[in-house]
């Protein structure tokens, strides 16, 4: 995101800079009474989204000028662990983190995280959408500012389509069929699916009428049918041709394939539209088409996803800190990243803005968000992703048979979750 707001933006091991931890001190209050000190801040955004962030930031600068924001960009697939590793050894750790929305009762649990309640970072709290609001509490208390919401859809390459003559598919199994036609008129691959991420796996599960877990019966439900089912389906669409993937890089290559005209579809999320949009097929951004992500046997379904901003329990300078989340999920602030990123507020009354009401993607995503599948925020969420990720690896790379990969899944799962059955 931002850098020159009195920070080196370097991301080098598991203990970043021992300044980052807790501010300067102090109470925070400078002798006017107005905040004041070092607020350190870990962002997880994309390279999109860093120029956009990086003014932002430079923006709480100048509102409060006794305050100097040390920005530091760690990298999505490193950010959890870092964290970790900073606060459990309480070296290192940021004031404000921007933290994916399955980590907040993790860290929470830890007693990584202050409460919120009550503080100026909740300010406004009953302008927040229900589900990400819900994403941020834990055992009764608030531990996070809900930044960003999202859900997943299908991305598609309208002349692509049109040159094949098939319409948006609605299931996969319309989407296979498609895919022979769009191979057979443009040399390009259907759907490019992503093998890499759990993340992914998420919106065929449900499309199969599956979960990962019961949380209130307290059992484990990923190995009961679906979870086989949905990983039948996903090697079926490789096998077939219908779709291509990757055991690695799927981000990466994933959207350069969509961007390049290689893969006429891609599930992805509204974070990557302004990365979709640099791409040589979409010059003429109406070529970009966002729809529903297409359905299983049991109907169309895609996860609840986002980003929230906590702060760090031990942080030495709370009061600036508070503020800091409090500007960047305020209206003002998410206006901005909706007009210059379409990513997704999380606040009713930001979708009232003209700007924002004229937004097509983020009209689309908006009823989508609103159906989205929520995940259980419990503590283990997060790790239970692990287990997913290795198994979908092994059927759709190797020759794991998906009856025995969810299997596995579900034996993981109990022993992370000692109470389920």
């Amino acid at each position: 995101m931002r850098r020159g707001i009195g920070a080196t933006a370097l991301i080098a091991g598991l203990a970043l800079a021992a300044t980052a931890c807790g501010g300067d001190g102090g109470d925070g209050k400078g002798s006017d009474g107005e905040i004041s000190g070092t607020v350190t801040y870990w962002d997880t955004s994309n390279d999109a989204e860093k120029g956009t962030y990086r003014k932002i930031a430079e923006g709480f600068e100048k509102k409060y000028p006794e305050v100097d924001v040390k920005y530091v960009h760690v990298n999505f697939g490193d950010a959890n662990a870092k964290f970790k590793n900073a606060a459990g050894g309480n070296s290192g750790a940021p004031d404000v983190m921007r933290t994916e929305v399955a980590w907040v009762a993790d860290f929470a649990h830890l007693g990584y995280l202050a409460p919120l309640d009550g503080t100026p970072a909740l300010d406004g709290a009953d302008d927040f959408l229900k589900a990400p609001a819900g994403s941020a509490r834990f055992e009764g208390k608030t531990y996070a500012v809900p930044q960003v919401t999202d859900t997943l859809g299908l991305f598609y390459n309208k002349k692509l389509l049109k040159e094949a003559g098939v319409e948006v598919p609605k299931t996969f199994d319309e989407l296979k069929k498609a895919a022979a036609k769009i191979e057979k008129s443009t040399d390009a691959t259907g759907l490019y699916l992503r093998g890499d991420d759990p993340y992914w796996f998420l919106p065929y599960l449900y499309g199969e009428g599956g979960d990962l877990l019961d949380v209130k019966a307290k059992k484990v439900t990923v190995d009961d049918g679906p979870g086989a089912d949905a990983l039948a389906l996903m090697k079926d669409l490789v096998d077939s041709g219908a779709a291509t993937s990757d055991a690695n890089n799927g981000q990466e290559n994933g959207l350069k394939a969509f961007k390049d005209g290689d893969a006429a579809m891609i599930v992805d999320g509204p974070w990557d539209l302004a990365g979709a949009l640099e791409g040589e097929q979409f010059e003429d951004a109406a070529n970009l088409g966002v729809a529903p992500v297409p359905g299983g046997s049991a109907g169309q379904a895609a996860p609840q996803g986002g980003w929230n901003l906590s702060v760090y329990a031990g942080s030495g300078n709370l009061d600036a800190s508070y503020e800091f989340a409090k500007y960047m999920a305020s209206a003002e602030v998410q206006e901005r990243t909706t007009k210059e990123l379409s990513l997704l507020p999380t606040r009713a009354s930001v979708y009232e803005k003209p700007s924002v009401k004229g937004d097509e993607m983020v009209q689309f995503f908006k009823p989508a968000v609103d159906k989205a599948h929520q995940r259980p925020w419990i503590p283990e969420t997060n790790s239970l992703f692990e287990p997913v990720r290795v198994q979908m690896n092994a059927v759709l790379f190797g020759d794991a048979k998906p009856e025995e990969a969810a299997g596995k899944m579900g034996d993981a799962f109990r022993k992370l979750l000692k109470d389920y059955k």
